[in-house]
């Protein structure tokens, strides 16, 4: 690595913004990245970014803090996804894929009442370093680490109740309240994350690093730490391209993530199978 880049790097406040930004969220949607693997909910974690959109596009009209209503908004969504599954009987796909349409809907709608280039909003869809701002940092941390100190609470919990819902509850676990919660801070952390990977990418940081970690991890603990240490990778080389080579981070982030991916799983496959052939 070129020391004089990583140096010019750091001379500069929005990037400085962006590492500190970039590695706390890499550490959350990594660890939460495991339990959206176990329990399949990568479409809602999606599906919760796009809807995001309605809050970021009423931020925008207001003339207000868009990352706010899309917090707000991403919340909302996330309580009415889990309401709409328990209390009328739809299936997730069917309850994500109406909250999915109706933000996406209900945010170009507004967005249409505001005439003009919204530079917000593209930062929203696509991602900006530029974007983040001292604010930001102070609420992606505290929110983060309110995050993750529950996780930590409540971990056996979690893992129960994303391997089995009826062993969790036999053991004692409130399945549903615990469900609701983790949808919730699912949805504060992807719309966290949308503001360096954008409304398109965000979703990608929580599956790429633990898809990534599952190859060669013996044991759940194992998992949960080389999850976060893959996405850290992907989220500190992925702003490090994005700087020199004037992309944007999001991408450049994705990219990184799936190489390492890539890399890991085929030089794992060649020694896996020059096992086989020796035995």
């Amino acid at each position: 690595m070129n020391i004089n880049l990583l140096s010019g790097i750091f001379e500069f406040p929005f990037m400085q913004r962006a590492f500190i930004a970039g590695i706390i969220l890499a550490a959350l949607l990594s660890l939460l990245g495991v339990f959206v693997v176990l329990k399949k909910m990568a479409f809602f974690a999606d599906g919760i970014a796009h809807a995001s959109l309605a809050g970021v596009a009423a931020g925008i009209i207001f003339s207000s803090d868009p990352l706010l209503w899309a917090l707000s908004a991403a919340v909302l969504f996330s309580i009415v996804i889990f309401f709409l599954e328990q209390k009328q009987s739809l299936s997730a796909d069917t309850s994500i894929g109406i909250i999915f349409s109706f933000g996406m809907a209900l945010g170009v709608f507004l967005i249409s009442l505001k005439p003009g280039y919204q530079s917000e909003l593209v930062s929203f869809l696509f991602g900006n370093i530029l974007a983040i701002r001292r604010a930001d940092i102070g609420l992606i941390g505290i929110l983060s680490g309110l995050i993750i100190l529950y996780v930590i609470k409540n971990l056996r919990s979690l893992t129960l109740l994303c391997l089995d819902k009826e062993s969790a509850y036999l053991a004692g676990v409130k399945s549903d309240r615990m469900l609701l919660i983790l949808n919730i801070i699912l949805a504060v952390a992807v719309v966290l994350g949308i503001r360096i990977m954008g409304v398109i990418l965000v979703s990608a940081l929580l599956v790429i690093p633990v898809a990534t970690a599952k190859i060669f991890s013996k044991s759940f603990i194992a998992l949960l730490i080389m999850s976060i240490f893959f996405g850290e990778a992907a989220v500190i080389s992925g702003l490090i391209i994005s700087f020199s080579k004037d992309i944007p981070a999001g991408p450049a982030i994705v990219l990184s993530g799936t190489l390492l991916f890539a890399s890991i799983s085929l030089v794992f496959n060649i020694l896996a199978g020059r096992r086989r052939v020796k035995e």
